[in-house]
């Protein structure tokens, strides 16, 4: 087996700047995509549970397309597609100081337009778990629908909605390395770039697998704390001692007193 033992150590626990630039690049499009993701899929949502066919059917439209055609056609329709007919082109834009590419761009847009379809019907059925006498309970005290759902729908939502955000970021940090076809270099393109300088194409696809699998597993372990952090309100709390629910007698008889 035509194995390189030294250059697989070399790269899996000294990466080269053209690594680190790839990791950086993919963890940067994962959150910012995402974030874009859970802001288009919240209005969505919204817009889903109203009965004005206005706000309804175009949602409807955007998540059946989004969801009915490829995340890797998407990508090159919105960068390629769009600039070849003349319709709109990426171009570089300075940020903070720093010159985004386009590509980089139409690979963030691209994919939270994508995540915004799954993320609405993720958070309308996180909405739709609400138990509907909350709905009825604000709507008496005089709350305004806007205000309704930021002080008590959504907060309980929010419990049912994080376990499948957690899944649907992690099929994110997988998804970006689609954006290589447009030619971003993040961790897989800047694999390929090192791979046709070294040859080493087992050892550096097996070190990038690591990486990818690396960065899956810390985020599966910062969704457990989200999902049990956000699930300690669901638990009733222990009743105090010498509390009305239980008097001191009581508390005996269940201690075996």
């Amino acid at each position: 087996m035509n194995f390189n033992w030294d250059v697989f150590w070399q790269y899996l626990l000294q990466p080269s700047s053209v690594y680190l630039t790839g990791l950086w690049l993919t963890c940067l499009i994962s959150v910012l995509a995402m974030a874009l993701g859970c802001v288009l899929g919240l209005g969505a949502a919204l817009m889903r549970l109203s009965r004005n066919p206005l706000l309804n059917l175009p949602v409807r439209f955007y998540v059946w397309l989004m969801r009915g055609t490829p995340l890797l056609v998407q990508i090159v329709f919105l960068y390629t597609a769009l600039a070849a007919g003349g319709i709109f082109r990426f171009e570089d834009v300075q940020l903070f100081g720093l010159v985004v590419p386009g590509n980089i761009q139409a690979a963030i847009i691209a994919l939270g337009l994508n995540e915004g379809a799954y993320m609405a019907e993720i958070i309308r059925a996180g909405i739709g778990a609400v138990d509907k006498g909350q709905y009825e309970a604000g709507r008496s005290l005089g709350m305004t629908f806007a205000k309704l759902m930021r002080r008590i729908v959504l907060p309980q939502a929010f419990r049912v909605i994080v376990p499948p955000l957690g899944n649907e970021f992690n099929v994110m940090l997988k998804n970006t390395t689609l954006v290589s076809v447009i030619g971003v270099q993040e961790l897989l393109l800047s694999t390929q770039m090192v791979t046709s300088a070294t040859f080493r194409v087992f050892e550096l696809y097996l070190v990038v697998a690591i990486y990818f699998l690396l960065l899956t597993t810390l985020w599966g372990f910062f969704q457990r704390w989200l999902e049990a952090r956000f699930g300690q309100s669901d638990r009733p709390a222990p009743p105090a001692a010498g509390s009305r629910m239980f008097g001191r007698g009581t508390l005996k008889l269940l201690r075996g007193r």
